[in-house]
């Protein structure tokens, strides 16, 4: 009976053992992910940010800048967290559908996507356009070519129409409430191009979420 006990206890150990080492695996690299994706959604939200509020673009009020990249403290912290969600919900999508992305993964896509999502931010506060039409047109055309050259997936398109559509009611909520302002709103309260920006940020978190799924976090920390 002991024997019979001992058996059945030890194969009880057998089949739990994989499991809970499984669960652990798959909870390190979720966080590992998530932390990376917050750093650079940080990183990306102080230089951005500091463009926009530089070229007045956006105005906080005074008693809100407290740091020397003037810019709001909760500004990094949110689009870190934004960063994160978007960065792992992109893979758990492609899982669910059952179609894996594999259109250009490959870490020097990523990062020419980087590129390019920085280069049309910069052009929202520096390049100057006849008219807001005209520059909201322009970004738009250049945040579809974005996904058409880094992406091409229909769940990411979907879901980067989606979040920046969410986005920007977020922050028509933000400045109506009076947190921060824009300099020359054409767009209930916002600037028209404002949705653009997002939906190119969210192709590229997307994309960079997708590169970091591929990578086995839990044997590079068993490494370390």
């Amino acid at each position: 009976l002991s024997l019979l006990c001992f058996s059945v206890s030890s194969a009880q150990w057998c089949f739990r053992g994989p499991f809970v080492l499984a669960l652990t695996n798959r909870t390190t690299n979720l966080l590992m992910r998530g932390a990376m994706l917050f750093a650079v959604g940080v990183f990306l939200a102080l230089v951005l940010n500091l463009l926009q509020v530089q070229r007045n673009v956006t105005l906080f009020p005074p008693d809100v800048i407290s740091s020397i990249f003037s810019s709001a403290w909760w500004v990094p912290p949110c689009c870190g967290t934004a960063s994160a969600l978007i960065g792992l919900l992109y893979p758990c999508i492609d899982s669910l559908l059952g179609e894996p992305h594999k259109f250009k993964r490959e870490w020097s896509s990523v990062m020419r996507c980087v590129a390019v999502f920085v280069g049309i931010n910069h052009a929202s506060a520096k390049v100057d356009f006849a008219n807001n039409i005209q520059l909201s047109l322009t970004l738009a055309a250049l945040s579809v070519g974005l996904w058409w050259t880094f992406d091409r997936s229909r769940s990411g398109f979907g879901l980067g129409v989606s979040i920046s559509f969410l986005a920007t009611l977020t922050t028509q909520l933000l400045v109506y409430k009076g947190v921060f302002q824009y300099t020359c709103p054409d767009f209930l309260y916002i600037r028209s191009w404002l949705p653009c920006i997002f939906f190119a940020g969210v192709i590229t978190m997307g994309n960079i979420g997708r590169q970091l799924a591929l990578v086995r976090w839990t044997d590079i920390y068993l490494v370390v």
